[in-house]
């Protein structure tokens, strides 16, 4: 049977209340001839999502009408695959060692896209041996930064990474390792620099009818493909919810493929913020 991800807007719902139409929704699933793997939380924002393996999405509305009332207000299908990569997991968490229940995880994401700049061209000027080792030294020192930083690799792109990470926070906090790594990685090898460029956005699972994180992917790809060299660049969501105003500067109005209105991008002042550690 397909998978499904379903959002509901549950303004004023409480963590408790959306645990018991989970369980009342895991009580009559057998009547159905489905499955309700997990679910998402999101108490600030209002949302909630869940996963359930069923034959399509009008007897997944059938359920939650007759369980609990609260109908989802939007189901796409998708890949148990994509699912673990973005969120981490498919199945109800585990509650933490000393809890009676899990905490529980909003679903709400933030998207990185690494690039290695002129890539093509240098591999043409190096040759394939050559422009695959940059390739792998690139891989290294980004999965490297992602483990330190709470990442998630969800896809390799050929000259870059796509990852997801559930604090904005640790996103952006990443951002800026990987970029100190490769300056400190090309002050030492003066023969072939590589340099990169870097595109964050923030978003939930399910938007607007979009496959999994539709339009976050979107625009932290083209935010990638906007940037210069050495530079990050974050979406107007990121900026909001970093919390650290000082460290983004030069917003500008961008109009990127597959937006129909200019969109706000902040540059992330990662060598400043760099010598401010210092």
């Amino acid at each position: 049977m397909p998978i499904f991800m379903d959002r509901h807007f549950l303004e004023g719902t409480s963590p408790a209340e959306v645990a018991q139409a989970h369980r009342m929704d895991i009580d009559i699933q057998d009547r159905y001839g489905v499955k309700f793997l997990t679910y998402w939380f999101d108490e600030r924002r209002g949302t909630a999502f869940c996963l359930v393996d069923a034959p399509d999405m009008a007897t997944v509305q059938c359920v939650h009408r007759e369980a609990h009332g609260f109908v989802a207000n939007e189901i796409v299908e998708v890949a148990l695959s994509a699912v673990e990569a973005f969120l981490g997991r498919i199945n109800d968490p585990d509650p933490a060692p000393g809890q009676s229940s899990p905490q529980m995880d909003p679903g709400h994401r933030a998207i990185l896209f690494s690039d290695i700049v002129g890539s093509t061209e240098m591999t043409a000027r190096l040759g394939d041996r050559m422009g695959t080792e940059l390739v792998r030294a690139h891989d290294a020192i980004v999965r490297r930064c992602l483990g330190k930083n709470s990442g998630r690799e969800v896809k390799h792109t050929g000259d870059g990474i796509m990852a997801a990470f559930s604090a904005t926070t640790a996103a952006v906090e990443c951002a800026m390792a990987i970029q100190q790594e490769f300056q400190h990685y090309n002050s030492g090898n003066n023969a072939q620099p590589i340099h990169i460029r870097i595109g964050i956005d923030c978003g939930e699972p399910v938007e607007d009818s979009n496959d999994l994180f539709g339009s976050t992917v979107q625009l932290a790809a083209r935010l990638c493909a906007a940037a210069a060299s050495d530079q990050i660049l974050v979406s107007e969501n990121i900026f909001r919810e970093y919390g650290a105003a000082d460290l983004f500067a030069h917003a500008t109005r961008r109009r990127l493929k597959g937006f129909a209105k200019p969109v706000l991008a902040f540059r992330c002042d990662w060598a400043n913020a760099r010598r401010q550690v210092s």
